[in-house]
């Protein structure tokens, strides 16, 4: 039950996350913002507070690197407006105003701020400004302070279903976690916004970035037996995936089947090892190979590394040899 509870968990937020993307207006740009809010947060807390603070014993990046992760809610209030298009002023007041509140409240409240900010058009020149700047910081925080408890709640009964499940059956959500997150961090969803908003810590997040690791060396290896693009799209795919969106939607069936094989193969290796990370929304490929250095003895996070690089290798091979005895042609 609690194994069918994680799944279904993570596969009802991902149809979620989604439909979002892919049907909302600019749905796409928000995740987008989303993801890089991730980045400067969550990425900054990981390496400068975990890795130079508490591994290294440095209390400046310590501090500064405690001050990044604090701000999430800023982070994404400003990023995703921005990504959206919205005025630079409204969206750093609307930053400051979501400085208490998590990643996620400030994502959907500058998301809605975005359309009800288009009425600032219709101010006389001048005045939109003064006007629209008032209108964000109220509407903004409004918005984060009413849903920030409802969020709280959800987050955290899914985030617990797919903790719950990765502790009683470890092997095989290493696998499927792995190879689902892997999938997620080369479609054009964002891995790094999906475990920053589902809050993924312990060992689902580990398992998480050591499958985006892994799978990097999945994507270089299939866009090498396909012959993918040239050299600089290998490189370029297997450092972030995103790079290659293009390449990515107009060849999803060898892609993501490789990817799945080699994240989840990469995420066994993680669940075996037990790789922890504390660190939300860092599943990437960079990101994905420093954090956990934070969290274990570096020496297991070595291990674990290789390992993902020898089983995504292998799955990217695997899967790309068959295609090619399968006479796969590229579509471009």
């Amino acid at each position: 039950m609690l194994f069918a509870k994680g799944i279904g968990a993570l596969v009802v937020t991902l149809a979620v996350f989604t439909l979002f993307s892919l049907v909302f207006p600019k749905g796409d740009k928000a995740m987008g913002g989303l993801a890089n809010a991730a980045v400067a947060s969550f990425l900054v807390e990981a390496i400068l507070k975990h890795i130079l603070g508490d591994f290294a014993g440095i209390g400046f990046f310590y501090e500064i690197g405690n001050l990044a992760g604090s701000y999430s809610g800023s982070a994404s209030a400003i990023l995703v407006g921005l990504a959206l298009g919205m005025d630079p002023i409204f969206a750093v007041v609307g930053g400051m105003v979501c400085a208490s509140f998590g990643i996620l409240p400030g994502f959907i409240a500058a998301y809605v701020m975005f359309f009800v900010l288009q009425i600032t058009r219709y101010f006389p020149n001048g005045t939109d400004k003064i006007f629209g700047s008032l209108i964000s910081g109220a509407g903004y925080y409004l918005i984060a302070r009413t849903i920030a408890p409802y969020i709280t709640d959800v987050i955290a009964l899914v985030g617990s279903a797919i903790t719950a499940a990765t502790m009683q059956s470890p092997v095989v959500m290493g696998f499927l976690l792995g190879g689902i997150i892997k999938v997620v961090c080369t479609s054009p969803l964002s891995s790094m916004a999906l475990t920053a908003m589902l809050q993924l810590k312990g060992l689902p997040m580990g398992i998480a970035c050591i499958a985006c690791f892994g799978g990097s060396f999945t994507n270089g290896m299939i866009f090498h037996k396909l012959r993918f693009g040239d050299k600089g799209n290998l490189i370029a795919v297997m450092l972030e995936p995103l790079t290659q969106a293009e390449i990515v939607t107009k060849n999803p069936l060898p892609i993501y089947v490789s990817n799945f094989l080699g994240g989840g193969l990469s995420g066994l290796g993680a669940a075996i090892l037990g790789i922890i990370c504390d660190a939300p929304g860092t599943a990437s490929p960079i990101p994905g190979m420093l954090a956990p250095f934070a969290f274990n003895a570096p020496g297991k996070v070595v291990i674990a590394l290789a390992a993902a690089a020898v089983c995504g290798s292998f799955a990217g091979w695997l899967v790309g040899s068959l295609f090619q005895k399968a006479g796969y042609k590229q579509v471009k």
